[in-house]
């Protein structure tokens, strides 16, 4: 365990995500609350311990702070200090530093803090982490962002190398995804357009990493009916509150929407047909992810209603990993859903991956990739395994004890490369709480191919109407806020409170 005693409650949120960057299996305390940190450490002694202090000036003296521009501001000049003691309660600091601050400027104020912690745990562990200083999910929002203000290339990199000391590689990424991201966005419509999420809850089984909201739909086989009826409803809704708005993308996902049967997808495509006007669709994906829910009738069915893209997921091609994760399918049957689906007509598909598996080493996932490149889909995501608290692998870490869960730099770059000689450019990215090896996901896809509705939905550009259980809404403003809504998660819950979910997205979506 760490404990992080805060001195006033602020920043709590970097500071921790920062510290668990550096120890991503321990449990980390962030509090101004001393007697309940002290309360923690008599229960478990931490083997490392941290004091930051916040000194502001005194009251009443504050202090002019010019701007770069013309004018100046009231400035609060101050100091943040950092400490850090070994798990012995009376120790000295094995470490200090201090770090002069303006807390009238909160972004400066927080990017230097967190260079200052970084370097001090840098220091400590003997880590340099690829994304220095940078937790958040967006990485690529930042070149973006300066790209947009016409800031040039190499002034990006400076900044972002001086800023977040972000090692070259990722640079060098978050930038030429963000490239890519302003290329393949140009043609959105942000303020008449937006896109549609369906979420089909239902999965063959549950995979030992998942967190989302899914069911084995072999304990739901009889309420199948009245989830689609409750989501028929919920979309007939949506459809005459955004009559007014152009759809771009729809994305079906889930769960496997494949677990449903041919005659369940027909329907549900069908009503998304008769309610929705398509003609301004840009891209119509539906997650065929699970192989052992893949059949030529289902193919022949999404052929039949028109959509240009799908998504089989082998995650990795050993089959020993397979059955460690709980996926029941066999690798024979990724390929053969694969090529079935290419038989069937579909030239845009998706495989994803997950680097940093139970028990896979750089060799296991050499394997999976030759295999990936003998198949040579449109496009491949590439996961860096990321364990969330819902997850078997959490509740039940003890089953796995013993397997190796990290990915390497030497994984993500032969993925890379695959991609790469697969005719892949990366399109986008993002990254997750305690993802192994500190890494992050990464599309790629050959030209033509990117998924549009990925984008949009990390990037926040445009609003995107959510349906369906544990589904979320977020509507974009022109001035760049968001507003969001949530569908509950639970299926009965969701089944029993359509009316509400209804009326929840009415008032995000009314004027």
């Amino acid at each position: 365990m760490i404990t992080i005693s805060l001195n006033e409650a602020n920043f709590e949120y970097d500071i921790h995500s920062l510290a668990k960057s550096f120890f991503p299996k321990e449990e980390v305390k962030v509090s101004a609350d001393k007697g309940r940190l002290q309360k923690l450490e008599e229960g478990e002694a931490p083997f490392l311990r941290m004091e930051i202090t916040y000194r502001r000036p005194e009251e009443g003296e504050p202090v002019e702070v010019p701007l770069d521009g013309p004018g100046a501001h009231r400035g609060s000049p101050g100091e943040i200090g950092i400490r850090l003691y070994g798990g012995e309660a009376d120790a000295s600091p094995i470490a200090q530093e201090t770090v002069p601050v303006d807390f009238w400027d909160r972004k400066d104020t927080k990017d230097r803090l967190k260079r200052c912690l970084y370097q001090m745990l840098s220091q400590y562990t003997g880590q340099k982490l690829p994304w220095g200083t940078l937790t958040g999910i967006r990485p690529t929002k930042i070149p973006t962002s300066l790209f947009g203000r016409g800031i040039g290339e190499e002034e990006i990199r400076e900044y972002m190398a001086d800023t977040y000391l972000a090692t070259e590689a990722k640079i060098n990424l978050s930038i030429e995804i963000a490239k890519q991201e302003i290329k393949l966005l140009r043609g959105v419509d942000y303020k008449d357009g937006y896109s549609l999420y369906i979420g089909i809850p239902f999965c063959p089984s549950i995979c030992s990493y998942c967190s989302f909201s899914s069911s084995p739909i072999g304990l739901w086989e009889g309420r199948v009916e009245a989830y689609l009826e409750a989501l028929g409803k919920e979309l007939d809704f949506t459809s005459k509150a955004c009559r007014d708005k152009k759809l771009n993308s729809v994305y079906i996902g889930g769960g496997t929407p494949t677990t449903l049967s041919p005659n369940q997808l027909d329907r549900l495509l069908t009503k998304v047909e008769s309610k929705f006007n398509l003609s301004n669709l840009a891209e119509y994906t539906v997650e065929a992810g699970r192989p052992d829910s893949i059949t030529k009738e289902k193919l022949k069915t999404l052929r039949s209603h028109g959509i240009s893209r799908i998504s089989i997921n082998p995650q990795t091609m050993k089959q020993e990993t397979l059955d460690i994760i709980g996926r029941r399918h066999t690798v024979a049957q990724a390929i053969e859903s694969f090529w079935l689906a290419r038989e069937m007509g579909f030239g845009n598909i998706n495989m994803d991956l997950i680097v940093g598996l139970p028990g896979e080493r750089t060799e296991d996932v050499a394997n999976t990739l030759r295999q990936i490149e003998e198949l040579s889909p449109d496009s491949l995501t590439v996961h860096s395994l990321a364990i969330k608290r819902a997850a078997k692998l959490k509740m039940f870490a003890e089953d796995y004890a013993g397997l190796t869960m990290e990915s390497s730099w030497e994984q993500m770059d032969m993925a890379s490369r695959c991609a790469k000689s697969l005719g892949m450019l990366p399109y986008y990215l993002y990254r997750q709480k305690n993802m192994a090896g500190n890494f992050e996901n990464v599309g790629y896809a050959r030209p033509g191919k990117a998924g549009i509705y990925n984008i949009l939905m990390m990037e926040e550009k445009q609003s995107i109407v959510a349906c369906g259980a544990g589904s979320v809404s977020k509507r974009v403003y022109p001035d760049g806020r968001i507003e969001r809504c949530e569908n509950v998660k639970d299926v009965a819950s969701f089944i029993e409170r359509i009316d509400e979910m209804i009326e929840r997205k009415r008032k995000l979506l009314e004027d």
